[in-house]
């Protein structure tokens, strides 16, 4: 593989220019990573500050004339380079970030991630509180803020439009809504079909399952999968995440539930889905804007895929389930396999996002959006978000949560970021996963027995050279043509939801 040798004198400026940038941004990663980690809540205010003053340094940095005026004299060299080379790749990509990037004030950049960090903090007390009224006001300003931030970018169709293509870029709201839709048709009468039938007896992931235990397990997965722990580590928090601060340093978090088997390694499975994105990148684009996932809906799909059409697989658990009764003996030693497999896949109407199930998940994906654009759109008040999320909930799954610590408060988003553009990338995701894994299949057919056999390397080694080394080299339209040989569909996702639900559910 090509690699971003020093053959241009602007070239090598702008990415020392960039490393330094980058280093700002990792630390502020760090500083996030500890607050949501290990932070003392008396520390929470500062940690504002110190946020707020490394985006700053770090954003002004990145808008500079400078970076304008070398980007302008690499244009002839760009031009003279073969357009997926690695070094015109990096101007490309650089220039698109900070066409994007100049047109944000540095003021607001602090203004907005001081607010975030203490919106954070406020979230994490109402939620366990149960109290929508205290983060109320936190959440009108995170969406004045996600306002002002999009009208920076005046000519959009749709004012989530500017905080869609930050995230997935290429999407807007339309396409994203005409997918959904298209996707919502297919799925709903899944859910009617399924729910329909007696509920599927799940008890046995809900014993008492020491944390210890279960973080022991599913650290030895994980390792199995390919996860390094030279370059990662694992620790709790309250909303699972993965964060990178350099190509040798990806870090994920789980969080516990001792009388939940799914919560702990579940999320786990798919944090390192993401993580082995991160891992597998080309470590040649180091501290560049290369560096790190294409969109959200990429990486995604690759916590989805690992999570679920591996971790969720029989040939999956051939292998792994002797070792989980053997690391909790006396709730499952008479729990047989095909009951584990079952309750593992059960379809529920439920709550929780980041609980659902393969065929509901969606709908909880598509609740979030919707909302997200009456909010910005001004047809929906703040004050009146908890009371829409409820009846969202009774159409589209015939459920209400009892409280909002289980409605409006479980997902920490829209409180630790901006509203818009937050949640379109989990389904996005799940559709590619879908389309990614049939092709990594139709080239290795093995894949699915050599995972029985606690061997993941050929699919891991697909994926690496297809989408992880890439980095940000492709937009995910062009991973996706070029990994699949077609453009994103729903139609790998529904065949592949058929056949798994439709054996399950005799469908």
């Amino acid at each position: 593989m090509q690699t971003l040798e020093k053959t241009h004198p602007k070239l090598q400026e702008l990415k020392t220019r960039l490393s330094e940038i980058n280093d700002l941004e990792s630390a502020a990663s760090l500083l996030y990573w500890d607050q949501a980690t290990y932070m003392p809540p008396g520390g929470a205010a500062a940690r504002g500050r110190q946020l707020a003053t490394l985006r700053h340094i770090a954003h002004t940095k990145f808008i500079a004339p400078t970076i304008g005026q070398l980007l302008e004299d690499l244009s002839s060299y760009e031009s003279s380079l073969p357009a997926d080379s690695d070094e015109a790749s990096l101007i490309r990509v650089t220039r698109r970030d900070y066409e994007r990037a100049v047109k944000i004030p540095a003021d607001f950049t602090a203004r907005f991630s001081q607010h975030s960090t203490e919106t954070y903090e406020v979230w994490a007390k109402a939620r366990s509180a149960n109290d929508f009224a205290t983060i109320h006001p936190y959440l009108e300003k995170t969406l004045e803020l996600s306002r002002e931030l999009a009208n920076f970018f005046p000519g959009y169709e749709h004012i989530a439009d500017p905080l869609i293509e930050e995230a997935d870029y290429g999407m807007k709201a339309t396409s994203v809504r005409d997918l959904f839709a298209q996707l919502r048709q297919q799925l709903v009468p899944i859910v009617e079909a399924i729910s329909a039938q007696s509920a599927t007896d799940a008890s046995c992931l809900h014993q008492h399952f020491p944390e210890a235990e279960q973080i022991a397990f599913s650290l030895k997965v994980i390792e199995k999968l390919g996860y390094d722990f030279q370059r990662g580590r694992q620790d709790k928090t309250l909303h699972p995440f993965m964060t990178k601060f350099s190509t040798g340093d990806v870090r994920i978090t789980t969080r516990i539930r001792e009388n939940d088997l799914n919560e702990g390694l579940f999320s786990t499975i798919h944090e390192t889905g993401h993580a082995l994105y991160e891992q597998g990148v080309n470590r040649d684009f180091e501290a560049t804007p290369l560096a790190g996932g294409t969109s959200s809906g990429v990486h995604e799909s690759q916590s989805r895929l690992w999570e679920n059409m591996v971790g969720r697989s029989r040939h999956f658990w051939r292998f792994f389930y002797p070792q989980l009764q053997s690391q909790f003996p006396t709730q499952m030693r008479d729990v047989p396999l095909e009951t584990f497999y079952r309750a593992i896949n059960k379809v529920e109407r439920s709550l929780i996002r980041t609980d659902a199930d393969e065929v509901t998940y969606n709908l909880h994906v598509m609740i979030r959006f919707d909302l997200e654009l009456q909010l910005l759109e001004g047809t929906l008040a703040v004050r009146d978000l908890p009371e829409a999320w409820n009846e969202r909930y009774r159409i589209d799954l015939g459920i209400v949560p009892p409280n909002d610590s289980n409605g409006v408060l479980q997902d920490v988003h829209w409180y630790g970021g901006m509203i818009g553009g937050m949640f379109q990338g989990y389904t996005l995701g799940n559709l590619m996963s879908a389309q990614f894994f049939q092709a990594a299949l139709h080239t290795h057919p093995q894949i699915s027995t050599e995972i029985e056999q606690g061997n993941f390397d050929t699919l891991h080694n697909w994926l690496k050279a297809n989408i992880y080394l890439h980095g940000r080299k492709y937009t995910a339209a062009e991973i996706v043509e070029r990994a699949t040989g077609k453009m994103l569909s729903i139609e790998p996702f529904i065949l592949y939801i058929r056949r798994k639900f439709g054996e399950l559910y005799s469908l």
